[in-house]
């Protein structure tokens, strides 16, 4: 009765709690939130003072008293305390008009290699922020489900999750994961090869977030047909002095080669891992990118040349788990087999 009672005042949310973003499908009107996973606080008084885009664009530009924190490092909570205030705040953002204090249903997406420590706190974070219940689905599977892939069918399909803090790589079959394999490799460390590679080659220290624009701008993975410039902006490190650099792409692509190439290794060693009659299976279907990393150029061409095997980019692949995780509350008895867990929250007195 209760349950059916926080039915009719609160909105069932799918969240893909990333490290670099975190979106937010509600159950019958799709994704509705998508902002980075970043806090800002007063570091006197640990107020909190921005969530998500506004705080974004407080990182690097901060003065002493204000911190940004992005609670979230390689796909786990490495703040829980800002995590629950953060889902605290995405799940009111989805209800923001109601009378009633919301009590939703929540599935989050977590990396299949968190540990049963890290799950919890996960659910803990959720349940503190307000859910009537929360479980949870390993990323690869929500990107899988939400990617269209036949999941519950007997036969094995590759998935290849490359989000902000991790790169997942799973086969699945009959709703579960066969094989999978979690790196601690994604866009956050991509950003952190150009920034190497500018310090180490020109002698310039640049921030993460200039990194970020230039590898959206002219990143790839695998030669263009016409390769393209633009400008590291930063500071010498011999001079003190703002200091202006013409990059080309293909200098990019060598920056970023050390963490393509153990994305690379990791999707290799999945399908050595997995059984014959699947391979066959994936080897008919293709291979399935999914995540922000997936938008890479050349990245599809470049697997596909290692792994020779048809690569297939998803269709908007940002949004694969929190569409996924979206798709698991509106059919929960056809994807109860791919949920790790369930814990029920403690209802209000």
């Amino acid at each position: 009765m209760l349950d059916s009672v926080f039915g009719l005042v609160s909105r069932d949310v799918g969240i893909d709690l990333g490290t670099a973003n975190t979106l937010v499908h509600v159950r019958g009107r799709g994704i509705v939130i998508s902002e980075p996973s970043v806090v800002a606080k007063d570091a006197r008084t640990g107020a909190v003072l921005a969530i998500g885009a506004e705080a974004k664009r407080m990182v690097g530009r901060t003065p002493a008293s204000i911190i940004a924190i992005r609670p979230l490092r390689d796909g786990v909570i490495s703040d829980f305390d800002i995590t629950e205030q953060m889902l605290r705040y995405f799940i009111q953002k989805v209800h923001s008009g109601m009378a009633l204090l919301p009590r939703p249903r929540v599935i989050i997406g977590i990396p299949s290699g968190v540990t049963e420590v890290e799950k919890r706190a996960v659910q803990d974070a959720a349940l503190s922020a307000g859910a009537r219940w929360a479980r949870l689905v390993e990323e690869p599977m929500a990107a899988a489900i939400g990617a269209g892939l036949p999941v519950n069918e007997p036969s094995g399909s590759m998935i290849v999750d490359i989000g902000g803090g991790t790169t997942e790589v799973a086969v699945t079959s009959l709703g579960g994961i066969v094989v999978s394999r979690s790196i601690r490799i994604g866009g956050d460390e991509m950003d952190q090869n150009i920034v190497a590679y500018a310090r180490r080659e020109f002698n310039l220290l640049m921030g993460e977030r200039t990194a970020e624009d230039i590898k959206i701008a002219i990143g790839s993975a695998y030669p263009l047909d016409e390769e393209v410039t633009t400008f590291f902006r930063g500071r010498d490190l011999l001079t003190g002095l703002p200091r202006s650099i013409e990059v080309t792409s293909a200098q990019i692509r060598e920056a970023l080669d050390p963490s393509v190439e153990q994305i690379v290794d990791a999707i290799k060693d999945t399908i050595e891992e997995t059984p014959p009659e699947l391979v066959a299976d994936v080897m008919d279907q293709g291979i399935y990118l999914a995540g922000g990393g997936a938008l890479l150029r050349g990245l599809d061409t470049r697997v596909a040349e290692a792994t020779q095997m048809a690569v297939h980019v998803a269709d908007d692949p940002l949004t694969c788990v929190a569409r996924g995780c979206g798709k698991i509350l509106e059919e929960l008895e056809n994807y109860e087999r791919s949920l790790v867990m369930e814990t029920y929250a403690a209802l209000p007195r």
